[in-house]
């Protein structure tokens, strides 16, 4: 029985670093139908999201009945609580992706970003992605300074939303005020995907730690 039980928590991470897949996959298709009003691109992103809802809602069934059947304790009971933040976040993940997919549909055959900002957001998008395939092994490996590493990424995808701002409000920026509100959305996305991918870090920090309040920093230890 313990060896089932250990096997369906398992099952769990398995579950969660294929979300870490599927939200990373969206969020790079999105990005590059917003940059080259690719409509069947963002078409294929917002129909896929389906089933990144449909794996949250299967990882959520999963450990509401293990906490049913097996009523965990301590690390085992924190694994399945965290699962549960983690799916949630990720699902997001999944949204935000597919909200910039559907500003790309919006705006097609035009494109939402205009040229001087592209290398911006396209940099945006290659951040997001990594962030997402580091999710998946900071899931899989438990590695505290690889969950740092993701907090350093969420910084880097700040700096990039700052300087869309700068942008935007400069006295230089002539774009119309659509375009200007499809640029801040767009930006606002990306941030945010980055802000999920720190609090699922920081669910992995709580089940290595069992502190709900331990910083995301690499554990550097003495001899």
């Amino acid at each position: 029985m313990r060896d089932l039980f250990h096997s369906e928590l398992d099952q769990l991470a398995e579950r969660l670093q294929e979300m870490c897949g599927l939200v990373g996959a969206a969020m790079g298709s999105a990005t590059r139908a917003l940059l080259a009003a690719d409509l069947r691109l963002a078409e294929s992103v917002i129909a896929a999201d389906v089933q990144i809802d449909e794996a949250q809602r299967e990882l959520d069934e999963r450990a509401v009945a293990i906490l049913a059947r097996q009523a965990p304790v301590a690390t085992d009971l924190r694994v399945v609580v965290a699962s549960l933040r983690m799916s949630s976040s990720l699902e997001r993940m999944g949204d935000l992706a597919r909200h910039i997919a559907l500003l790309a549909r919006l705006r097609y055959p035009n494109t939402a970003i205009p040229g001087d900002l592209e290398l911006v957001f396209a940099e945006m998008g290659a951040t997001a992605q990594r962030i997402a395939s580091k999710a998946g092994r900071v899931i899989a490996t438990r590695d505290l300074a690889l969950a740092a590493e993701l907090a350093k990424d969420d910084d880097a995808l700040d700096d990039l939303h700052r300087q869309v701002f700068a942008a935007v409000s400069g006295e230089g920026w002539s774009a119309s005020p659509e375009t200007t509100a499809d640029v801040t959305l767009a930006s606002r996305f990306f941030e945010r995907y980055g802000d999920h991918a720190v609090s699922l870090a920081r669910r992995i920090s709580y089940l290595v730690t069992g502190d709900v309040d331990a910083p995301l920093d690499p554990v550097v230890t003495t001899d």
